[in-house]
């Protein structure tokens, strides 16, 4: 069978049954009816007999056939399993009468039927440009900028000392190099893929169910919250999840047709260009690998796909692609010590018993839920993964289109949530581009829910649109005078020559230096610990980003600054204790500035006898 025509059609599955007596009889159907009968769709080896009339359009059960079996599925035994009718596919979602009659329009349209996804991407485009330069550069965003400055061979060096591999800096240094590094900028080159995204699960979800099913998902996805934060950020997550969608769509493509390697070859490039983009890709082998496991037993001995040399071929072939990086990724893995010295590893807070839920609120919601209502906390993810999981355990698809979407929600979820009992890597940033499967999946379940049950389905769809709008708001909710370049933006402005700029954290630096517009030499606030150990970044982490210039950025004590320094300007945090702490006796508190969590101060120097003082120690 063409599968691959078949599950280009838009309507949904249609009912079947198999019938080894009737002979072939050309029918035509009339257009724009709804569907009257199917009489049979045999096997490949039998004949085909019916009327097939769909809504919008009419064509003979052959040509149905042929475009709709992959989504029916067919048995070993010769016939083919459907689960339900256009019919009732129609009348299930009748719930939505708007939703209905614009369906008919759309396909009643001509080729303007064929591009009814451009709206949706349309929302997409303005939810994730929409307050795209509100947030100021924080200190992720600042590394990717630093590492985007090096020349190609020493970006390479330094990303390979870095947490994440390289594909996205390189990409990130040529795109400032045709559009520049402002803000709309840089952030543009997230929210594009954020976008791409967005089209790319509307068409595994069309590749995987129904018409309705693809537009339910598109439109869960583009209002998606964490989604359309990652795509805001100067990091590589939104392109990290085209990677992930492009790959798995690549594989069903070759589930399919497992006798066209072309699939195969596409998911090995985008696989590869996957891990080069970041190693949580690493997570994406294990749902694939896991997803065939699946089909493995439904499978004739012959034909199981987990077994088949092709499959096993791409799996190596990724890994020669990936081998140029991989002695990088040893000595990396080889150096965690240093990582966890410089804080780019270790800071996240152990796991709970409430960590999953809690991160559920975070992909819908933008905040842990910790302060709500415990009912409420404990029942909405609750809610959402029994949706996940009824409707996997439910599937008896051919391909299993359910489990596969479960797979790439929960798995990766599960096993990082496992893995952070030993070393915490819980971090929502680190999962968003799997969290996509979430809204699919609910667009899968709320398609497949029957007549008697669409009330429901419509009051969990306004449940889960409700919560997205909710998280939508938050993130969009940005004070412009509570941000970190506010500050920034205040010494710009009473700089004068000969200060000196002094940052109590490395995440500050990396930000600091965006918005810097000052001559001065910043430098690195680095004081040893108690017992003497030094706080000094190594050469691992960010601190790759600045310890080749450590002699002229550190400074481990304030009274070590040069004797002819007059004002010194300090940048830590707001909360308490002071960064500082103590503050030299002989300085002088003039200015000072707040915003986004930091504050910048100015002190003079009021050292020597008091005529030579600078101005404001008198």
């Amino acid at each position: 069978l063409d599968q691959e025509a078949l599950t280009s059609d838009h309507h949904g599955p249609i009912a079947v049954r198999r019938d080894e007596n009737q002979r072939p009889e050309p029918v035509q159907a009339q257009y724009g009816a709804r569907l009257k009968s199917v009489e049979t769709i045999p096997t490949p080896h039998q004949p085909l007999r019916g009327v097939v009339m769909l809504q919008g359009r009419s064509e003979s059960v052959l040509g149905v056939a042929w475009r709709r079996a992959a989504a029916l599925g067919v048995r070993e035994s010769g016939g083919i399993e459907v689960r339900r009718s256009v019919v009732e596919q129609d009348d299930k979602v009748g719930f939505f009468p708007a939703v209905s009659r614009l369906s008919a329009a759309w396909a009643g349209a001509g080729w303007l039927s064929r591009l009814w996804w451009v709206p949706i991407l349309a929302l997409a485009m303005a939810v994730r440009f929409y307050g795209l330069t509100a947030a100021a550069i924080w200190g992720d965003e600042g590394s990717s900028l630093l590492l985007s400055e090096y020349a190609v061979d020493d970006l390479w060096f330094h990303a390979a000392h870095d947490v994440h591999p390289p594909l996205y800096f390189f990409m990130l240094r040529g795109w400032i190099g045709l559009f520049g590094d402002g803000i709309w900028s840089i952030r543009g080159m997230s929210a594009i893929p954020g976008v791409v995204a967005v089209g790319l699960g509307i068409w595994l979800t069309r590749l995987l169910s129904t018409y309705r099913a693809a537009v339910l998902a598109g439109v869960l996805l583009a209002l998606y919250p964490t989604a359309v934060r990652y795509s805001q950020e100067v990091r590589m997550y939104s392109l990290l999840a085209v990677w992930l969608l492009a790959a798995t769509l690549a594989l069903v493509y070759w589930v399919r047709r497992p006798e066209r390697t072309r699939y195969l070859a596409a998911y090995v490039l985008l696989m590869a260009a996957g891990f080069y983009t970041h190693y949580f890709m690493a997570l994406c082998v294990m749902v694939h690998w896991a997803y065939l496991g699946l089909l493995y037993s439904s499978q004739a001995p012959g034909r199981r796909l987990l077994l088949r040399p092709a499959w096993w071929c791409a799996n190596v072939l990724i890994v020669v692609l990936y081998l140029p990086w991989l002695p990088n990724l040893v000595d990396l893995v080889q150096h965690v010590e240093q990582l966890k010295t410089g804080g780019d590893i270790g800071w996240e807070d152990p796991v709970t018993l409430i960590s999953v839920p809690s991160m559920i609120w975070q992909f819908m919601l933008q905040d842990e839920g910790i302060g709500f209502w415990t009912p409420l906390f404990w029942s909405f993810p609750l809610l959402l993964i029994a949706v996940v999981g009824v409707t996997a355990w439910r599937d008896r698809e051919a391909h299993r289109p359910a489990g596969l979407l479960a797979l790439f929600f929960l798995l990766p979820l599960l096993l990082v949530y496992a893995v952070s009992f030993i070393s915490p890597v819980f971090i929502e940033r680190y999962l968003t581009a799997y969290a996509l499967g979430l809204p699919i999946m609910v667009a899968l379940a709320i398609d497949r829910l029957p007549k008697r049950l669409s009330r429901w389905g419509a009051a969990f769809l306004v449940l889960f649109i409700s919560v997205e709008l909710l998280g939508l708001k938050s993130n969009a909710t940005v004070d412009d005078r509570d941000n970190f370049n506010v500050p920034v933006e205040f010494v710009n402005r009473n700089y004068q020559e000969g200060d000196r700029i002094v940052l109590s954290d490395m995440l500050w630096y990396l930000s600091y230096v965006y918005y810097d517009q000052t001559d001065a030499q910043l430098q690195l606030y680095t004081p040893p610990k108690p017992d003497g150990t030094s706080t000094r970044p190594n050469a691992y982490g960010f601190g790759t980003l600045v310890d080749q210039d450590g002699g002229r950025i550190y400074l481990d004590s304030l009274s070590v600054l040069p004797a002819d320094t007059r004002r010194v300007w300090l940048i830590s945090s707001t909360d308490l204790p002071d960064d500082f702490a103590p503050i030299p006796t002989d300085w002088r508190e003039l200015l000072r500035q707040d915003g986004g969590g930091a504050r910048a101060r100015l002190f003079v120097l009021c050292r020597g006898p008091e005529p030579s003082q600078p101005e404001g120690c008198r």
